[in-house]
């Protein structure tokens, strides 16, 4: 059905996540990635969705050559929490304090979308609650050790081990905290 629909189009995903990648997998549609460096900075008075609306459009912007049949996609995941965004932590220290500050807590895990063509653009976001239990930090400590919790926002995979002992409950999409609201992606490409 997607397919279909995106067969006049050249699709590029502009992320190096494998789970954003695969997603457009498991979505059977043809799409090519290409990457390029942005400096993923935002101005500070924004908050939650505002953050990830303008890296989406930030990440975007890097694309200045978009042919007619050319469909971009950028994308960006921020966990916040307390009125704090976090990203992605820097190293294993900066992982452990994340993980550390989500114990026992709510918090929102915020993605947007760009989808640009030529001569148009859609930004769409999508937020879903967490609720962590409480972790002692022999278990944020094992899975920082066993798993690489540096290219997620937040620090943490909901379909990793910390995701399996910690999470008690969500309220919205999984796939959204996963990285990528598929749901979403795909009501608004059906549209085109």
């Amino acid at each position: 059905m997607l397919r279909e629909k995106l067969k006049n189009y050249n699709l590029i995903l502009a992320s190096a996540s494998p789970r954003r990648q695969q997603f457009f997998k498991d979505l059977d549609i043809d799409f090519i990635i290409q990457l390029k460096e942005v400096d993923e900075v935002y101005p500070q008075k924004l908050k939650g969705s505002e953050i990830t609306d303008y890296l989406a459009n930030l990440k975007s912007k890097a694309f200045t050559n978009l042919l007619e049949k050319d469909l971009l996609i950028t994308s960006d995941t921020i966990v916040w929490l307390n009125n704090k965004a976090l990203g992605k932590p820097k190293d294993a220290q900066d992982a452990f304090n994340m993980l550390r500050a989500l114990s026992g807590k709510k918090h929102n895990v915020i993605t947007s979308i760009s989808i640009k063509g030529k001569y148009f653009q859609k930004i769409v976001n999508d937020t879903t609650i967490v609720t962590f239990k409480e972790i002692t930090d022999e278990e944020i400590k094992y899975y920082i050790k066993n798993y690489n919790p540096l290219d997620k926002a937040g620090a943490y995979g909901i379909q990793e081990w910390i995701g399996f002992i910690a999470i008690e409950k969500i309220e919205g999409s999984y796939f959204n905290v996963v990285g990528l609201p598929v749901h979403k992606l795909y009501e608004e490409l059906m549209k085109l």
